[in-house]
């Protein structure tokens, strides 16, 4: 089974710190046309971080290295990481409002409550609703949106098919009232996807 395939990351998988640190430098190079295949820019401020089983070891990885945490932790990033890996019928994504100003990114926040419940990746016209990750509620009592969302887009078999013929378009979008922007995803960016999908 490749890595690319593998739906769950166990602590078997998980390098010694020391390990880690030898091969970081070589393995985030390795990472960095992986990450971009499967990141796709909605709008003037929102990025949507299509995540599998290589992006999600590697977080853990650096959250242990970073955190020096050990088997403790270890259990923590396991828990709060394997759900984001693709089982195979669906999409998984980082949705990201990232604007560097923090005064204009309050201010906007403040203007996106529930932007979550608004994305949808269209195939052929018929659009998937994003199901958000309900660890914790992302938007605030008072409207303020988190600016860090984890969503699913669960498919179907004739809809995982649809996604495999290059001949279906297929866009993701928001259609907050206050953030209505569409994306296309195509060329490598679709066949990358395409690798979360089983048959």
């Amino acid at each position: 089974m490749t890595a690319l395939k593998k739906r769950e990351i166990t602590p078997e998988d998980i390098l010694p710190v020391a390990d880690y640190q030898k091969i970081r430098k070589e393995h985030k190079q390795k990472l960095i046309p992986i990450k971009k295949n499967r990141r796709v820019e909605i709008g003037p401020f929102a990025t949507f971080y299509f995540e599998n089983y290589e992006t999600m070891w590697s977080q853990i990885q650096e959250m242990l290295y970073i955190e020096q945490g050990g088997d403790e932790q270890l259990a923590d990033e396991l828990a709060a990481y394997n759900p984001l890996i693709p089982n195979g019928s669906e999409l998984v994504a980082t949705f990201m409002i990232e604007i560097d100003d923090p005064v204009r990114r309050d201010f906007m926040l403040r203007q996106l409550g529930h932007i979550e419940k608004t994305i949808y990746l269209s195939i052929g016209g018929e659009k998937i609703y994003a199901v958000p990750e309900q660890d914790v509620e992302r938007t605030t009592d008072d409207g303020k949106a988190s600016s860090i969302h984890f969503l699913h887009f669960p498919l179907t078999s004739a809809q995982k098919a649809a996604f495999r013929d290059p001949s279906v378009e297929l866009q993701l979008g928001v259609e907050h009232e206050n953030y209505g922007h569409i994306a296309l995803i195509k060329g490598d960016t679709r066949t990358a996807l395409a690798e979360d999908l089983s048959d």
